[in-house]
């Protein structure tokens, strides 16, 4: 299995869909909290309200979900192969999977929050999603300079 995964061709293909994956993800976790936005101004109940319940879901079920679990898997498999990277010496991939172990944990916040807002018990403000809304894309940041520049 590792002669496969550390074929040069395989190895490209795994990292391009790795990055599709990642992509995909961190597009949801970026509209996710916007549509929480929108959700705190709307009246609960309302139209409005009740289609922003529905994108919501969509959003998690649909391609947040697959998408973090895709990135995981296929980031693990690379992994797999290429255990050099979680040797001593390899700071950066440590700092990496641990800033994308935090990703994974605003995911599941934002998943708690849908619930909430599905259940009208919402008890956040407008403020506090836009604030949210910045994490995953700080995080972002931190990981493709680690990744791309692997400064330790």
């Amino acid at each position: 299995m590792q002669e496969f995964i550390t074929d040069p061709t395989v190895y490209l293909w795994l990292k391009a869909l790795h990055l599709i994956a990642v992509m995909s993800w961190m597009a949801g976790l970026l509209y996710l909290p916007r549509l929480y936005v929108y959700h705190v101004k709307a009246v609960r109940g309302s139209e409005l309200s009740e289609t922003l319940k529905v994108m919501e879901r969509r959003l998690l079920r649909f391609i947040m979900n697959p998408a973090m679990i895709i990135t995981w898997i296929l980031g693990l498999t690379m992994l797999i192969g290429n255990a050099q990277f979680l040797m001593v010496g390899q700071g950066w991939m440590h700092a990496k999977l641990l800033l994308v172990i935090l990703l994974s944990g605003v995911h599941g916040m934002l998943s708690k929050f849908r619930k909430d807002f599905e259940s009208d018990q919402n008890t956040q403000s407008e403020k506090f999603y836009r604030i949210l809304n910045e994490a995953p894309t700080a995080l972002m940041i931190i990981i493709v300079i680690l990744a791309v520049v692997e400064p330790f």
